[in-house]
């Protein structure tokens, strides 16, 4: 994987967008030959252009982020990827209406603009048949030796499937009991970097609980030395899935791993300008909706249009969160705090229109403008729930130290949790996404933001 802004991108995820990159420019350059029928001009009309054709590939690459289209998951299946590519490009073609209709400079001739974009659907949706075909070749995926052959060793083959790397054998450790398929264990090992050549490792990852006295130090650094990166167990497993484990998890691997440091000044006063600009035209966009859902809302029961809880915010304390209501007015008459469960009798019919569009969030907005909340971010819970998971859930409590958030990386990677286990779950995603915070990742989990939004999963 390479790390860009803190962000880990597997190798031929960033093939394919470049490829995606690629095809796209060549296509509108095709467009406009198409439209001028005569290279030359085309050419000479691509170069006055430039801006255009750059923005024509940005819009659609932007669009296909949106929609999960440089997830393995969601490309694996080739009739589910063609629809999302159709989604993308009439998402990007409605972006790129309103930019020309408001910037009449950036226009691109329909002439050109239609050709290109039949060339870009068929071009792209090759370059996906294509990955699906050849990313799971063993040439192309990273060698991984693992230092261990027990329960954590175990995991990581269980992750191999689907993660994107080889593992070419599992080093046995001492007296150990092998839980990993026997033929790949090493147990009469040469030298390690003998191993590294004889394998052509790319990476070695320690997967061992008792490390004192097992681990040969001088021969990892050599290793290491040589270019070979040398990972410890916790860190792989955390690149590889998108969140950190809770399962024998360390206060000492978080108090001396990389991360942990979105509270710094500087990133709190760029992430407030993130989160005041997102919000203002979310405002702005989403008004014609807000102002629909708010008088349905009304007319179904002459109930309050909006609904406050009490929630927990940055460092614990409390606040109260604005949605849309979309439960009957007398839904937690007793006062006891409940998940909202799968067909809840509690919910009204328009209610559950907005939940599944997640029209009832949009009110919060106004809870991001005024500090309450930032727009990325794990989401609050209600103290009572707070207090009952922070007994059964080690390092919960973590959460808080960054401001909740209308949508976040546990949103846009699990589905809605209504129990201990799930809300155990998310928490491993917000740990992952409080320790590499970067503005980057809170772009990339605004457009995925999208893909859920049209793609509920889970939603209660």
């Amino acid at each position: 994987m390479i790390r860009v802004f803190r962000v880990h991108i597997a190798k031929p995820t960033l093939a394919l967008g470049l490829f995606d990159g690629l095809i796209l420019l060549l296509s509108i350059i095709v467009g406009y030959g198409v439209s001028y029928f005569d290279l030359s001009r085309a050419l000479a009309a691509y170069k006055e252009q430039s801006v255009q054709c750059v923005f024509f590939v940005v819009a659609i690459m932007l669009s296909l982020l949106m929609m999960g289209l440089y997830q393995r998951q969601f490309i694996s299946d080739l009739k589910i990827a063609l629809l999302r590519l159709i989604a993308s490009f009439a998402t990007a073609v409605l972006a790129m209406s309103i930019v020309f209709y408001i910037l009449p400079d950036t226009r691109i001739w329909m002439s050109a603009l239609l050709p290109a974009l039949a060339l870009g659907l068929i071009g792209v949706f090759l370059a996906r048949l294509f990955f699906v075909r050849v990313a799971d070749i063993n040439a192309f995926k990273r060698r991984v030796l693992v230092f261990g052959a027990s329960r954590q060793a175990q995991e990581i083959e269980a992750l191999e499937k689907h993660g994107g790397f080889l593992c070419v054998g599992f080093l046995k450790i001492g007296k150990e009991e092998p839980l990993v398929e026997e033929a790949r264990v090493i147990t009469d090992r040469p030298d390690l970097t003998e191993i590294m050549s004889e394998y052509d490792v790319d990476e070695v990852v320690v997967a061992i609980r008792e490390r004192r006295g097992a681990m040969p130090t001088n021969e990892l650094l050599a290793c290491r030395m040589q270019g070979i990166q040398i990972s410890d167990f916790w860190t792989f497993i955390e690149r590889q899935k998108g969140q950190v484990e809770l399962e024998e998890l360390r206060p000492s691997w978080m108090i001396f791993s990389e991360g942990f440091s979105s509270r710094t000044r500087f990133q709190r006063i760029v992430k407030r300008i993130f989160d005041v600009v997102v919000s203002l035209l979310m405002l702005l966009f989403s008004l014609p909706v807000t102002t629909l859902a708010a008088a349905l809302v009304y007319i179904q029961d002459r109930g309050p249009i909006f609904y406050r809880q009490e929630r927990v915010g940055l460092y614990g304390k409390t606040f109260y969160l604005l949605k849309f209501r979309s439960m009957r007015v007398d839904a937690e008459k007793d006062g006891v705090a409940r998940w909202a469960a799968s067909n809840d009798s509690r919910i009204t019919a328009i209610g559950a229109f907005i939940r599944l569009t997640r029209i009832d969030e949009i009110p919060q907005i106004y809870n991001v403008l005024r500090g309450e909340m930032s727009f990325i971010g794990p989401r609050p819970e209600r103290p009572t729930i707070v207090a009952e998971l922070a007994e059964d859930i080690p390092f919960y409590n973590y959460r808080d130290a960054v401001k909740p958030g209308i949508t976040g990386w546990a949103q846009i990677n699990y589905p809605y949790g209504a129990s201990v286990e799930d809300a155990k779950q998310k928490l491993k995603f917000d740990l992952f996404y409080i320790k590499n915070y970067s503005l980057m990742l809170d772009f990339l989990i605004l457009l995925q933001t999208v893909r859920v939004v049209l793609w509920p999963q889970g939603v209660r």
